[in-house]
């Protein structure tokens, strides 16, 4: 009969197997950004989610904090390594401003866990209370992970339903819309016709001025 140990051992090996297909499922999608040396419409918020989880995982597989976890920190040691080398990727071929965004978040997820280790080893003193400690971090992490490609999800159907309700002004207005513009083009033609009629007046005026001089010089004559 199998012991609980290697039943554990076995699907931690085929889940380790999983997880690197899945770290290497965006792998098609670099190969485009090296091909077209620019990132385009790809978002890193993917990628930096996805290295904090794996960086939070590896600190909770230490053997300080939580003991006989070779596994756990194998995979997500792995993960750690090629999202660092999507996220160098990233840097590189996005401008300026985007790369000095980046670099400051990776500086920032560095910090955390940095803090985070200290704050641990120090603070709680049995591998339990940090393993605790550390595992609800992770479960935040690993959510905030798979959540992470709302950030693109959520502009596109925030657009989306700002257009519409644009749509839905446009069509309720519309009849008003065009009576007033109706309304404007007759002032203008109105306009436009009085001005000529007073233009026409005026030539007419100086038109005649010079018969009628004619005329008195010839009953003067």
């Amino acid at each position: 009969m199998v012991s609980s140990d290697t039943a554990r051992n076995v699907v931690g090996i085929f889940g380790n197997i999983i997880a690197l297909f899945l770290f290497l499922s965006p792998v098609p999608t670099f190969i485009q950004i090296l091909k077209k040396k620019a990132v385009e419409q790809y978002s890193p918020a993917p990628y930096l989610a996805t290295l904090i989880n794996c960086m939070v995982w590896v600190l909770y597989g230490l053997p300080m904090v939580h003991p006989n976890s070779l596994l756990v920190i194998t995979i997500n040691g792995s993960g750690t390594f090629i999202e660092f080398l999507y996220i160098i990727l990233f840097i590189i071929y996005s401008d300026k401003k985007k790369r000095v965004k980046l670099l400051l978040i990776v500086l920032v997820e560095f910090i955390f866990i940095a803090a985070l280790t200290i704050l641990v080893l120090t603070l709680a003193h049995t591998t339990k209370k940090r393993s605790m400690t550390v595992g609800f971090v992770c479960i935040c992490f690993n959510i905030m992970m798979y959540a992470s490609p709302l950030s693109v999800m959520i502009p596109n159907g925030l657009g989306s339903v700002f257009a519409l309700a644009q749509l839905a002004l446009y069509a309720v207005f519309y009849k008003a819309t065009k009576r007033q513009m109706a309304a404007r083009e007759e002032k203008s033609e109105l306009g436009l016709s009085e001005v000529v009629v007073n233009g026409d007046s005026k030539r007419t005026g100086t038109g005649t001025a010079p018969l009628n001089g004619l005329a008195s010089e010839i009953n003067r004559a």
